[in-house]
């Protein structure tokens, strides 16, 4: 499929030529058999996008490429009509020429509470497992890793991410329709990020291997989740909904999380960071035109869900295979 020729020339020649052999495959049978409705909509938006040549790029502090004097004031106006067109933007945020796209968002909090607990990513190989649009592969790439792939099976993700790298243009960071379950064995990955995920698997233990399987012997996994106060064996199993989230399954306290890392065969598990999800970090904005945070709360005891739940906590957990 011409869209991935690139991403396949480049493994060819790296350590994930392996996966030449399932993948060509699978994504042809995606482009053939799973394109979403708007997606042809979608990729005339980005056909229609902009560029100004020599743009500077940070990804060391932010993601930002650009200045707003590399366009006029109709090709501003222009650039916001068409990148609002991929709305809802869920992470972020970027900047781009000076226009700001507020996402709901700031995963710039998040890096900066993981990134002084992880390894060097310098020259590592990368895999961000459920990565949206791919705003963390962009800040990882920043911080020197010599190849980033993200996966995610949500194609509005893809078309948001294809929208950024049209301004970027770095082959290093590449975002592939996936799922983890599509993923073989590739045990190549120096990293494997997996944040906010593994509430979502049906099968939390099964995930946990499949993250292991990705990872060199003695590669760090990066896992970020929702969590329940409680001993090792406090697990919260809610019911049809978790903050109007209709696809949680199991939430674990801070040690049952440690527990399933150790009985899945990691090694040096650490909790590197237990944080509330405050409203400045998850919240509506001009670029989703749906509910957030807030809406999910109890109104009237911020500390519930409007199920009765726990309010979103959040740990992040750093393991080695």
């Amino acid at each position: 499929m011409t869209k991935f020729n690139k991403f396949y020339q480049q493994i060819a020649t790296n350590r994930l030529s392996h996966w030449l052999t399932t993948l060509p495959a699978q994504l042809s049978h995606w482009q053939s058999n799973n394109l979403h409705g708007e997606f042809k909509h979608w990729q005339k938006t980005l056909d229609a996008l902009p560029l100004a040549s020599n743009a500077q790029v940070d990804l060391v502090n932010s993601v930002t490429v650009g200045k707003e004097e590399d366009f006029n004031a109709g090709e501003h106006k222009r650039l916001e009509s068409l990148l609002k067109k991929l709305k809802p933007w869920r992470k972020g945020p970027y900047h781009i020429h000076g226009l700001h796209i507020d996402t709901e968002w700031r995963s710039d909090f998040k890096w900066d509470r993981l990134a002084e607990h992880i390894s060097d990513l310098s020259d590592r190989y990368v895999l961000d497992i459920g990565c949206g649009s791919g705003y963390h592969l962009w800040r990882m790439r920043g911080a020197k890793a010599k190849f980033v792939v993200g996966i995610d099976p949500t194609q509005l993700f893809l078309m948001q991410f294809n929208a950024i790298q049209h301004f970027i243009q770095d082959d290093s960071v590449n975002l592939l329709p996936l799922g983890v379950e599509d993923l073989p064995e590739l045990k190549a990955f120096d990293t494997v990020f997996a944040m906010g995920v593994l509430y979502h698997r049906r099968s939390p233990i099964d995930f946990l291997y499949q993250l292991k399987s990705q990872l060199v012997k003695g590669g760090e996994l990066v896992l970020e989740t929702l969590i329940v106060e409680g001993d090792e064996n406090t697990v919260l199993v809610p019911g049809e909904r978790y903050a109007k989230m209709r696809n949680v399954w199991f939430l674990p306290s801070s040690q049952a999380m440690c527990a399933w890392l150790e009985r899945c065969g990691f090694t040096n598990i650490r909790v590197v960071n237990t944080d509330i999800t405050a409203l400045e970090e998850q919240r509506k904005t001009d670029w989703i035109d749906t509910e957030s945070l807030s809406d999910f709360l109890d109104p009237n005891d911020s500390s519930k869900t409007i199920e009765g739940y726990p309010a979103p906590q959040r740990a992040i957990f750093i393991a080695n295979s």
